[in-house]
């Protein structure tokens, strides 16, 4: 459970990282590259994925990239402690609906509860008195769990069929590298050069806390119930706004504390189906 915390506590800090810096495509982009740079270390060791998971392997390259575009287009926008419970949270909303609807997997008594948490959560979190909504943050960040949502169908396929779930996971990182910093370097060959040499040591630092969060789950899967350990990682959202709060100095106020609660609890419900 500890360990579990933890890689909840890595997810949201990277994230942090990602608000915190100037120039939130340049910091989203080290983050890619040091994850990657560490996953390519790693790969020579770790058998190849079955071929009949390489196209589920490039859709979640091309969908990570689009996900990682979103990451830093909701940051540059408004406040972590809005944008991330909302992409964190509402994604497992969408995968339970998504999988209602294509593959036929009806919601029982809790998952229901879970669609209510959120959704009120989601209201609670748009929500501020005497101000108008933070539109463009919320839209970014709810098309990004639209992403989440679809990476995590694939993934599942894909890492089924790859016959190897940790060499699968880190050829995605990669492959998203390739894409993303490849675009990035593209179109800011200069900046994001300058960028990396200034600060390779935090983009490999966020490598350790991507990579380390995912392979702490994975372990912790195999020693406890797969439906409890994700429903814990679900902790991350209050990471989240803690790290907003006590770092950034966002100041979130009850409503959106009370909104990121009852994402949480619901998600939370919906890992537990």
């Amino acid at each position: 459970m500890l360990l579990v915390l933890l890689g909840a506590a890595l997810h949201a800090g990277w994230n942090a990282l990602v608000k915190s810096g100037g120039d939130k495509l340049l910091d989203t982009a080290l983050v890619v590259l040091g994850s990657a740079t560490l996953a390519a270390v790693a790969l020579p060791f770790l058998p190849l994925p079955q071929a009949e998971a390489w196209p589920f392997l490039i859709a979640s390259g091309v969908i990570h990239l689009l996900y990682f575009w979103l990451v830093a287009a909701a940051y540059g926008s408004g406040e972590m402690s809005l944008a991330y419970p909302l992409m964190r949270g509402t994604a497992p909303l969408l995968v339970a609906l998504l999988s209602g609807s294509v593959l036929g997997e009806a919601l029982g008594t809790a998952g229901w509860l879970g669609v209510v948490l959120i959704c009120g959560g989601v209201l609670a979190m748009a929500w501020k008195k005497g101000a108008k909504p933070d539109l463009p943050t919320i839209g970014f960040a709810l098309a990004n769990a639209l992403v989440i949502a679809l990476y995590t169908l694939v993934d599942g396929t894909g890492a089924r069929a790859s016959g190897h779930a940790v060499s699968y996971t880190f050829w995605v990182f990669l492959l998203t590298a390739l894409l993303f910093v490849g675009l990035v370097a593209w179109q800011r060959p200069a900046a994001l050069a300058g960028h990396v040499r200034r600060r390779w040591r935090i983009g490999l630092g966020a490598g350790v806390a991507t990579l380390g969060s995912y392979a702490l789950a994975l372990w912790a899967m195999t020693q406890a119930p797969i439906a409890a350990v994700a429903a814990l990682r679900e902790s991350s959202i209050l990471f989240g706004v803690a790290l907003a709060a006590l770092l950034l100095g966002e100041r979130p106020g009850p409503t959106r504390i009370a909104g990121a609660l009852a994402i949480t609890l619901g998600a939370a419900c919906l890992r537990l189906l």
